[in-house]
């Protein structure tokens, strides 16, 4: 069994920044990608940044430049730094990770979610 605990979500004003985290823990052998998607209400989950174990990275085209993922690989932990915040940044978030058990099964897990709100 595995599971992905966030962390860090909440209110912030517009311009402002927040750092969301993501721990794995459970049966895992090996963490390839870990990333982070959101979704709005009544629409479909989107993606907004990956990184692969060797640190390679991809983003969606609405948050390059105002945010950055990183990764722990030791802790098997994933970040979102979020600067500039906008309020169309205001959704759920959800973490993401690809990867193998201890068991060798191929396994890809998700978070609880957690919010963000962007408001004055």
């Amino acid at each position: 069994q595995v599971q992905l605990v966030e962390s860090g979500g909440g209110l912030v004003q517009p311009g402002g920044s927040l750092r969301l985290s993501c721990a794995a823990s459970g049966s895992i052998f090996s963490i390839y990608t870990m990333g982070w998607y959101r979704q709005a209400p009544g629409k479909q989950r989107e993606l907004v940044a990956t990184i692969t174990r060797d640190g390679s990275t991809n983003y969606a085209d609405s948050v390059k430049g105002r945010f950055t993922i990183s990764r722990d690989n030791a802790k098997n932990t994933v970040y979102l730094q979020m600067n500039s915040l906008k309020p169309e940044d205001t959704v759920v978030y959800y973490c993401n990770a690809v990867g193998l058990s201890v068991e060798g099964r191929y396994l890809e897990v998700w978070g609880q979610g957690t919010l963000v709100t962007v408001s004055s």
